[in-house]
């Protein structure tokens, strides 16, 4: 086998457990939002942040660079702030995230 194909393989691997990990995170999170408030805060948060870095990283494993996905991030909450989507109007979450993604840099 040549050493471009067994790269493709493992880059392959790495993405299909990337994508289970994603699944297993999301599955935790639901469970842990029907229990209602007896959750801890602690393993909600770790589910959220789980699933950013797995997003982080597997679109990183796909070709996409964490500035091009922070970019495209940044364009699909003015887009939603423009057209007035439900989230904003109800909260001005969009606008929230936006000033803060625009904060970091």
């Amino acid at each position: 086998m040549k050493r471009e194909e067994f790269n493709i393989m493992t880059n392959v691997k790495i993405i299909e457990e990337l994508k289970a990990e994603l699944l297993c995170l999301i599955g935790d999170f639901y469970k842990l939002l029907t229990r209602g408030s007896n959750v801890a805060k602690e393993s909600i948060l770790q589910c959220i942040s789980g699933a950013i870095t797995v997003l982080y990283i597997l679109g990183d494993r796909l070709g996409y660079s964490h500035k091009e996905v922070d970019k495209n991030i940044k364009e699909k909450l003015q887009e939603g702030i423009f057209e007035g989507d439900n989230i904003e109007k109800n909260g001005g979450d969009l606008s929230k995230l936006l000033e803060y993604l625009e904060d970091r840099g």
